[in-house]
């Protein structure tokens, strides 16, 4: 009874204060209007047309007016439905309207001390035509999308989901904010709808993130992106160069300087003409971008616009920066394009911008803490306030006027912000995954245009793609890059030059061939082709292999030969054999030359490591390189000559001092054994049939893969989550034919269950019914051939438990006689089989103690069995 006493006294008190805060509402009503209406633009600036918000209707005829200089205006509205909206949506509680009271006190006192300002931002209608607070519309909410748990998943999401429409007027905000629920429904807004969202999505992630109420260039405000770079094309940053430390004062005297000064004068020389040629090309990019600068905009400093601001600290933001909710793209807090801020706001708190933007947002501290900068709206916020530079002056105020301050502050701190109004935001999968409205979006830069689709949405798994321009007119196509998603080929991204028809096509892990990027200019076999290879995923090591009409360069990583390179030239072709149906001629180009490069193997002397091999196939020779020995500028080398294996007996090489020229570095005996380089010479030729069959092999490979990728290009097959439900119906029909099967197999096999009477009613003909002298028969047999089995059984074990047994002895015996001869390894390894064979027979003695254990229980479970069985028991019940 006490805290329904106390809710009803709390509840009067809070009616007493409203009645209060209206009645100062009233009498400082005409001194708002009054100062309101002080607002004013220069002269030199333009009056704007007449045009009304794209959310209102005709004042006169209450029909739908479209503003010719505002794209996107065409949707109405005003025919959207309220009627489901919960009620929190179509009405204000007591806290609410108390927070709107006190809005509207601290707005009086704003234009009464700052009459130059523009109105706040503070409590626009919502789409039921309600004044809500704007911090009670943020709805801090944590999405299930892991994309979304991360500033720039979130913002791109907002910029791609929604479409924007132009404010009402482009110097005053809008006159209503509507919900975020209701925003992500029509997929249509406004920047400060943008913010909202954003900011509500944001927060959520558990970012400190802020809604702000500024000023920008007509380009932020209009979404004109026509004289930005597109943000795919954008420079990587350099990484800055470390200084040279200062030389100590002591130090080793430098060595001579030995270099030409003819060539440093040439190097000067080569240097200043650089250095010339970037000057002249700056001074080109200059003309360009005067050409190019956007034109005089007469509202420039007054066009309002609304983005989000991120704090530093929470998930270890290093710095302040803004967010532009119409591209999702992040800024510096110095960035040129915003010029100025009024006010921001959060879910708990609003502030107002006390310090000057002549500069725009360039000087700004973002201290929020910090009341001489930031005029906080309610004082009990979650951020410090700044305390007085003097502890003394606390202690010379009186205390009457201490007692009023701290009753301020409590009451102040009383004040607790309502919760929000709106409903939770919830995104489906299937609206997630579609993201722009109709599931495409065209975003046009500075020659160059951005096209986005939903996955799945083209049936070759196209998901973006950017067209770049030779000029700014965006006539002349120079480059197309398009990527892809859910492609069974694993195809992620392909670059088309279309000055070269130069073609470059990157796949992910997983493609079928381990091909990582092809470059090609035609898919036809013999031309210009490149391909670079997971080599992680090959047997051989293959990272990289380029191709044209007469060379083959292989590229290796990681191999037990330490080969690295293999270059393989061919010669022109004879006759062409053409067969029809096939793609290429039947006899394959001739071998001229095949070359090896190894790495150093440490593990062999630098003179017997080779460091490169070339076998010329026509000329019957081949030339070593060994590494070079430490100490020494020249290597090791030999060349073989294999014209005179013409002269041999049989299938025998004849050997001779002129088949073989060796430079030798330093001295070698085995070198110089003819029998030593005979033997090398077999390994050569060996290793030489081995080459010319792996030769063959890359081309068959070259052509494999050409294949493949024609055959996938013209029939693209995309990929399928098994957790996709609603697409995957290929997964539904296999799982449910799986299902249909295997229950058709478990009714079948119940039905083909073996009946364990069947081989004894065989013997008495399968009759329905039986004498009880065939009944007793076959009860006899059962129980007999079961007893035989029981016995059979044990018997086996028995004979394999005294066969282990006797192998054992003999080992033992074995021990005995050699353990003096034994080594450490061998008796160790002794030890390890008489041990496994000791646990071998332990395993039969158990099976066979049970065995004896359970043959009588089982032999008395089927006679129990055969007196219940409905076949037997009309003769059995009673036995």
């Amino acid at each position: 009874m006490e805290a329904l006493e106390e809710k009803e006294e709390e509840e009067q008190r809070e009616e007493e204060e409203l009645k209060a805060l209206e009645i100062s509402a009233k009498l400082q009503d005409s001194e708002t209007k009054v100062s309101m209406e002080q607002v004013c633009v220069p002269s030199d600036v333009p009056e704007p047309l007449p045009c009304f918000d794209s959310r209102s209707s005709c004042p006169n005829c209450s029909r739908l007016i479209t503003c010719v200089s505002c794209p996107g205006s065409d949707f109405d509205w005003s025919s959207i439905d309220t009627s489901q909206l919960p009620s929190s949506y179509k009405t204000n509680s007591l806290k609410e309207k108390k927070l709107l009271h006190i809005a509207d006190h601290f707005l009086q006192q704003y234009t009464h001390l700052c009459p130059d300002r523009k109105p706040l931002f503070l409590h626009p209608v919502n789409e039921c035509g309600v004044e809500k607070f704007v911090s009670t519309t943020v709805r801090p909410t944590l999405l299930p999308y892991t994309e979304l748990y991360h500033w720039d998943g979130c913002a791109s999401f907002v910029s791609d989901y929604l479409t924007m429409e132009p404010l009402r007027s482009p110097i005053t905000p809008p006159s209503s904010l509507y919900s975020p629920t209701t925003i992500l429904k029509y997929q249509q807004g406004n920047c400060f709808d943008f913010s909202v969202l954003l900011c509500s999505m944001l927060i959520g992630a558990g970012y400190d993130a802020y809604c702000v109420h500024g000023y920008a260039t007509r380009e932020i405000c209009t979404l004109d992106e026509t004289l930005e770079l597109c943000p795919l094309l954008g420079k990587p940053q350099e990484v800055p160069k470390e200084e040279v430390k200062k030389s100590n004062k002591y130090r080793v005297k430098p060595p001579p300087d030995l270099q030409s000064k003819f060539e440093l004068q040439q190097e000067a020389k080569k240097k200043a003409e650089t250095e010339a040629a970037q000057k002249n090309e700056e001074r080109e990019e200059e003309k360009v971008t005067e050409v190019e600068k956007p034109k005089h905009d007469p509202l420039y400093g007054l066009r309002v616009h609304a983005w989000v601001l991120v704090l530093s600290g929470k998930r270890e933001v290093p710095e302040t920066f803004f967010i532009n909710p119409f591209t999702g793209n992040s800024h510096s807090t110095m960035d040129e394009h915003f010029l100025g801020i009024e006010s921001i706001w959060n879910h708990r708190n609003y502030w107002v911008n006390m310090q000057d933007c002549w500069n725009g947002c360039k000087d700004l501290i973002f201290d929020l803490g910090d009341a001489i900068r930031w005029e906080i709206m309610f004082s009990g916020s979650n951020k410090p306030l700044q305390l007085l530079p003097d502890a003394e002056e606390e202690k010379e105020l009186p205390d009457r006027d201490m007692d009023d301050m701290q009753e301020k502050e409590e009451e102040d701190v009383s004040f607790d912000m309502p919760p929000s109004w709106v409903a939770p935001i919830q995104i489906s999968p299937r609206e997630f995954e579609t993201r722009c409205s109709q599931g495409r979006k065209v975003i046009l830069y500075k020659k160059a245009k951005l096209e986005k689709w939903a996955p799945y949405l083209n049936g070759n798994g196209l998901v973006k793609r950017l067209t770049i321009y030779a000029d700014l007119d965006c006539t002349k196509v120079v480059e197309v890059r398009e990527w892809y998603k859910n492609r069974e080929d694993m195809l992620d991204m392909r670059e088309v030059n279309k000055q070269t028809q130069l073609t470059t096509e990157y796949f992910s892990p997983g493609h079928l061939l381990g091909l990582k990027a092809h470059t090609y200019t035609s898919l036809e076999p013999e031309t210009e082709h490149t391909m670079e290879f997971y080599n992680e995923a090959r047997v051989d090591g293959l990272q990289k292999r380029v191709e044209n009409s007469n060379e083959i360069t292989e590229y290796f990583v990681g191999r037990d030969d330490f080969l690295h390179i293999r270059h393989m030239e061919f010669g022109k072709r004879g006759k062409k054999i053409h067969l029809a149906g096939t793609r290429t001629d039947i006899n394959s180009r001739p071998i001229v030359q095949i070359k090896e490069c190894f790495h150093r193997n440490l593990e062999k002397p630098a003179d017997e490591d080779v460091a490169e091999r070339i076998f010329l196939i026509t000329e019957e020779m081949i030339h070593l390189t060994y590494h070079l020995k430490d100490k020494y500028i020249t290597a090791s080398k030999k060349n073989f000559f294999k014209a005179a294996e013409r002269d041999r007996k049989g299938s025998e090489i004849i050997m001779t001092p002129e088949m073989c020229i060796t430079y030798q570095v330093g001295s070698s005996e085995k070198d110089k054994k003819l029998l030593h380089l005979y033997k090398l010479l077999q390994e050569l030729t060996e290793e030489e049939k081995q080459l010319k069959q792996q030769v063959r092999q890359s081309e068959a490979e070259v052509l494999n893969i050409l294949k493949i990728c024609e055959k996938e290009e013209t029939a693209v097959k995309l990929s399928v989550s098994i957790y996709d439900t609603e697409r995957n119906e290929k997964r539904k029909q296999q799982y449910e034919a799986t299902k249909n099967t295997m229950e058709d197999e478990l009714l079948g096999q119940e039905e083909q269950d073996l009946d364990y009477l069947a081989p004894f009613l065989i013997q008495i003909g399968h009759r329905e019914k039986m004498t009880k002298r065939q009944a007793l028969r076959v009860r006899d047999d059962c129980l007999t051939d079961f007893k035989h089995r029981l016995i059979n059984k044990a018997n086996i074990i028995q004979a394999r438990f005294e066969k282990a047994v006797e192998e054992l002895q003999k080992k033992d015996q074995w021990f005995q006689e050699n353990q003096n001869r034994l080594s450490a390894e061998e008796e160790e390894d002794f030890l390890a089989r008489y041990s496994e064979t000791t646990f071998h027979i332990h395993i039969l003695a158990l099976r066979l103690n049970r065995e004896k254990q359970m043959a009588p229980q089982k032999y008395l479970a089927l006679e129990e069995k055969l007196r219940k069985d409905p076949r037997l028991a009309e003769h059995l019940g009673h036995a």
